[in-house]
């Protein structure tokens, strides 16, 4: 996907204007504009605010070619092929047809799912499932109807296939051929849309449409955007979490080679060069005054007792209630408690925050990587002093988003330069940046507990989890005890009659984000990590003692059952542990068992065996990928994730000091995919969960040590 820019002016309908500019090269030809039925029957309530119709773009062209505009931004979850096969599958078309778009700012391009423009939650073929179909179906019945036209015969007697339609007659007509009647043909109300045992192309391992320009280099992320007469920009931000710059000496940085102004900005001091390196040195010679603000003497310690202090002094607001939790727990014969600790954590994408910004005097063009178009627009326009119609955001391919690129921190200092200087500017944050000023994932203090009966029964379960509201950084006089730091929790799968979950907010003074699996990561680690407590009070194996309580949850049992018998469950080989964990996250039921071993107290994870039903697979090759990524992602954060805050400032700046996975420790994965006809899950984030409590199980299976907060490394396991 390349960016163009456009000098039309903003019309009523952007979406259209903007689709039909960046396929005008391909010629005239069929440019169906599709309104397609909301999920409403499937949305939940509080998630309907943006909107309920999505508009879906397609253009077939005299050449044959097919655009389509795809409403998701690409971060590597395989969105830019996925999306197409839906539409594909029932225009009868080949994959290697279609040219994607990103598609423009727009509340046709909500996500019901998510009441936004937002590429988030997992959700993007599940919101998509049967709109874009829908697309493909309507646009395959009007082909038909103008080929029928053509030939002076019903529609029943034609067929489309391979990008054509032919009759019982012998004759064929390309879609080019056919597209500019088509065009004219009357818009069908309701299409058939084809049954599971038809699919042709869903459900099978096509190769990915972005690899050939990721491969060559045509690809475009955000760092690679080039505009004519565009400047660089670095920015130099206060070290302090939540600080201001008092003062500043530009002087040695102005007199730089190649710069051209320093400018402030509502978020730091801006360095316009020619070149980046030019920026960059340049900022290094600035002599900035910083006021630290609030978070002078705020540190790792007092964040925990923060969080401490308000668990023993709040109840917590009820999130979920079933039963009489507070008697079952009087009553058991055995109870366990415990308290699990989770850090704060980096997103750390390989591609640093960066966005180009060219504002003219009527107009603002935004090159961005962004999960967010609709909050890109609006940052973009408050920066610049326009309406949010007067922006239009051209979003490139990212290089890692995991919940990062949900905030817009980084465009409008771009913005403000651009403004500044009369020209665009590429903003670029460095890896330093990046790391020290992310919007962390947020720490919390998760106390849990469990009733045990004389039969070995888990009668009773607690959890009160304290933490940091990402939700209220976006809603502030939000009392919602759902909030996303509970979101797991709230589905906790085991059958249970007695079960009380409660959330206290206890912000920390700086801000936190959402991070790929969001609260699934640390409620899962927690849970899971709990029910192996739990089992060996019981004295029960832990995959029976979950079994028994799955009995309401044939999914859940089904991968739990062939997670186990394919990592050998109870057969390790010698000087081998295994550790198991179960979740259902974003609709997708999976378990996973870690195979580990421990030789004077260095850990060594052999293998992750994951079993993964997440129902009707578009692709079941970019499936097992996410898997794959998911778990590498979340063994990263297992063993060694962790901020860590100093004087108010964070003290890891760049890999070296925040770890990551290198390849010689990669374990040997084995990700087995159930075929299923169910509706699509999620398959981008549930991975990451089970990672941290597998391993520490398997950890307690070697050592008999259990681990209750993370990362692993800084426990002694000797």
């Amino acid at each position: 996907m390349s960016a163009h820019r456009t000098d039309d002016a903003p019309s009523a309908d952007p979406g259209r204007r903007e689709f039909c500019r960046r396929t005008a090269a391909v010629g005239g030809g069929l440019v169906l504009a599709l309104t397609l039925p909301a999920l409403a029957d499937r949305t939940p309530s509080r998630a309907r605010a943006g909107g309920g119709q999505l508009n879906a773009w397609l253009k077939i062209a005299a050449d044959d070619s097919v655009t389509i505009l795809v409403d998701r931004s690409e971060m590597g979850q395989g969105v830019y092929t996925a999306l197409p096969t839906l539409l594909a599958e029932e225009l009868e078309i080949d994959l290697a047809q279609i040219k994607v778009i990103a598609a423009p700012v727009g509340d046709a391009y909500v996500n019901a799912l998510n009441g936004g423009q937002i590429t988030g939650t997992s959700n993007s073929v599940q919101d998509a499932w049967e709109r874009l179909r829908t697309a493909g179906a309507t646009a395959r019945v009007m082909l038909i109807a103008a080929a029928a036209q053509v030939w002076r015969v019903d529609p029943s007697e034609c067929r489309a296939k391979n990008g054509r339609i032919s009759n019982a007659h012998g004759k064929s007509l390309s879609y080019g051929q056919l597209a500019e009647a088509a065009a004219k043909m009357p818009v069908p109300k309701q299409v058939k849309l084809k049954p599971r045992e038809e699919f042709r192309l869903i459900g099978t391992s096509l190769p990915r449409l972005d690899t050939a320009g990721k491969v060559d280099g045509s690809a475009e992320f955000g760092l690679d955007v080039k505009l004519p007469g565009m400047l660089y920009a670095s920015i130099a931000q206060c070290p302090f979490l939540g600080g201001k710059a008092l003062s500043v000496d530009a002087a040695a940085a102005q007199a730089s080679p190649g710069v051209r102004r320093v400018l402030p900005t509502a978020s730091g001091v801006v360095v316009v060069a020619d070149h980046f390196w030019q920026a960059l040195k340049a900022r290094r010679a600035l002599k900035i005054t910083w006021d630290p603000g609030a978070n002078a003497r705020l540190d790792n310690a007092a964040v925990w007792a923060t969080l401490k202090k308000t668990a023993g002094a709040n109840a917590g607001l009820p999130a979920r209630k079933e039963g009489d939790a507070a008697a079952a727990l009087k009553s058991a014969q055995r109870t366990v408690e415990a308290v699990y600790e989770l850090p704060l954590l980096a997103h750390a994408p390989m591609e640093p925050m960066n966005c180009t910004a060219d504002v003219k005097a009527d107009r603002c063009d935004l090159y961005v990587g962004t999960q967010v178009q609709q909050m890109a627009q609006a940052a973009a326009a408050a920066a610049a002093g326009l309406p949010p119609e007067r922006v239009n955001v051209y979003t490139t391919l990212l290089g890692g988003g995991f919940g990062r690129r949900l905030d817009v921190d980084f465009i409008p200092a771009a913005v403000e330069a651009s403004k500044a200087m009369g020209a665009p500017v590429k903003l670029i944050w460095t890896r330093e940046d990046d790391m020290t000023h992310d919007t962390f994932r947020p720490p919390a203090l998760e106390e849990i507990s469990g009733g045990i009966d004389s039969a070995g029964r888990l009668i009773a379960w607690k959890l009160h989890i304290t933490s940091p509201s990402i939700t209220a950084r976006f809603d502030p006089t939000s009392k919602d005890p759902f909030d996303s730091v509970v979101e797991y929790a709230l589905n906790y799968p085991y059958g249970v009659p007695n079960i009380a979950l409660t959330y206290s907010r206890q912000e920390i003074g700086i801000d936190v984000g959402y991070m790929r699996s969001v609260s699934h990561a640390p409620n899962c680690f927690v849970i899971e990590s709990f029910m192996d407590e739990l089992a060996a009070a019981a004295s029960k194996d832990p995959l029976e003692f979950r079994l028994g309580l799955l009995a309401a949850k044939p999914r859940h049992a089904r991968v739990l059952k062939e997670a186990a018998q394919r990592a050998g469950w109870g057969h390790a080989p010698p000087g081998r542990f295994l550790g198991l964990a179960l979740m259902e996250g974003y609709t997708t039921h999976l378990a996973q068992v870690a195979e580990i071993s421990l030789e004077g107290g260095a850990l060594k994870v052999h293998k992750i065996t994951c079993v993964v039903d997440c129902g009707q697979m578009v692709n079941p090759r970019i499936v097992e990928s996410q898997i794959e990524s998911g778990i590498v992602f979340g063994l990263t954060a297992a063993l060694w994730g962790e901020i860590t805050i100093r004087a108010g400032q964070v003290q890891q700046t760049n890999f070296n000091s925040y770890r990551m996975l290198r390849s010689n420790e990669l374990p040997e994965l084995d990700v087995h995919l159930i075929t299923s006809g169910e509706t699509p899950g999620g398959i981008g984030e549930p991975a990451v969960a089970l990672v941290a409590p597998a391993v520490c199980n398997a950890i307690f299976a070697a050592t008999g040590k259990r681990l209750r907060s993370l990362p692993i490394s800084a426990h002694g396991l000797a």
